[in-house]
This record gives C-alpha cells, structure tokens and sequence, in this order.
C-alpha cells in the first residue's frame, strides 16, 4: 500500500488527522523533499513527532529509480510524505501510476496547498487563474523564457498568473530574485514586465508576509526568509482590489 500524505504548508500543525494516524501506522516512511519543504520544522522534530524514521528522498530516488519505494509498499504500508497537497506536482502522478501499473494499492491524503493558500492570503479569486509556472535559477548559458511567455499569454486572456519559485539544496528563490528574473525575461523576449506583482512569503505560519505592489516596491520589501511564492495579477475585480489595499498595502 502506497498512501501519499500531504503534509501541508508550513509546519506539523498543519498535517491532518487522517494523514497523521496513517503515518504513525506505516511500516516504512519517505519524504519527498525537492518540490516543497517545511520551513516551519526539520527531519529530526519530523521523526519525534511522527515516531518513526523518515528516509529522505532526492529527485532522482522518486522519477528515475523508485524502485525501493514500490517494493516496500507491495510488502506493507508505506508513507509518501509531501509538502503541501499531494498530486500538484507530476512527478508524484508519474509515481502513482507506476504503483498502479505494479499491481499496488495507492491512495491520497490530502493537506492545504499553495495554491490555494494564495487564493486566501492575497484575495485573488481562485477561477481567475490561467496556466502557472516556475522560475528557475538561471545555470550557466541556461536561461529560459518560458515563465514570462506564460505570464504574458494569462495577462492577454485576463487571468491571474501562479508563480512558483525555483528551490534548491543549498538556497531557495526570494521574490525580490525572482522579479530581477522576470524583468529580464521580458526585456529578452521584448515584452512588457508585468505592472503589478503580490509576493507572499511562509504560507500557512502565523505571520506570513503579503505584500502587493510594483516590482520596483517588491524589490525593496523585506519579505524575510523562504518560501517565497509571487502572483501576477491580471485586471483586478472590485473586491480583489479592496482585498489587496486591505491587506497587501496596495
């Protein structure tokens, strides 16, 4: 049995029940921490709360050779802990359907996600989000447009762009980054940057940063440390612009 646990958004609080009970009960527990991660706790708080030891997956332990995963959930009961809600990222899909296909048992638990939690903290309604993306790091000669191709494509249809920033090992994307990132993609791509930004940082703790402004104001606003996520907005509706004023300090 492989059961996929979203974890939530920020700490072990925001586990559900469901997701706790089952993972206190599993025989053998991964966590998958290269889509999103838990600032609000680390491994070792993990293994205490939960009891159990956590085996720390890489990217390539789950999309290029999930083989010990799938074995041990054909033999007994195997926790897949995700940040966040599982599913919102192919790869745990991709590792689903390769348990189906083994002849093993599957089943979500879900947990709050990002993308909703966007909805919530920045007042943007949710049915006015197009297509998302990620901006990553650029790596040597690599530095792809793609994100502003989309953000422009979603300001064009009028609807609201998710952006996600790009984590690594060793450090994860801030906003004021991710900006600098963007405005260089549009000048490549010969676009217009986008006029209004709203920056949002450690969903789900007590005190989340929510900040909307002009990319020149968000990249002078301390928003602290990670995770960082951004959302373009397309033209705003009444209640989305009072939202923002209210609590964004637009």
């Amino acid at each position: 049995m492989l059961t996929f646990v979203g974890l939530g958004l920020y700490d072990l609080g925001d586990i559900t029940l469901k997701g706790l009970t089952y993972v206190k009960s599993a025989d053998v527990v991964f966590l998958e921490a290269y889509t999103s991660r838990l600032m609000g706790t680390d491994l070792t708080a993990m293994e205490v709360f939960f009891g159990k030891e956590i085996r720390v997956l890489s990217r390539e332990d789950v999309e290029q050779d999930p083989a010990e995963i799938l074995e041990r959930a054909a033999a007994g009961r195997v926790a897949f802990l995700i940040g966040g809600d599982p599913m919102v990222s192919t790869t745990h899909a991709d590792l689903r359907i390769r348990a189906a296909a083994a002849g093993i048992e599957t089943s979500i638990i879900h947990a709050a996600s990002i993308s909703s939690a966007v909805c919530g903290l920045s007042g943007l309604q949710n049915y006015r989000f197009g297509k998302s993306c990620s901006v990553p790091f650029p790596a040597g000669g690599w530095f792809p447009t793609t994100p502003i191709d989309t953000i422009t494509v979603n300001l064009g249809l009028n609807l609201h762009t998710l952006v996600y920033l790009d984590i690594q090992d060793d450090r994860c994307m801030r906003i004021p980054e991710a900006i600098e990132i963007i405005e260089d993609m549009a000048e490549r791509r010969g676009v217009e940057p986008p006029a209004l930004y709203v920056g949002i940082a450690r969903a789900g703790s007590e005190h989340p940063v929510v900040a909307a402004g002009s990319g020149s104001k968000l990249k002078e606003t301390d928003f602290g440390p990670p995770l960082h996520v951004l959302a373009v907005p397309a033209d705003l509706h009444p209640v989305e612009r009072e939202y923002l004023e209210t609590f964004a300090g637009l």
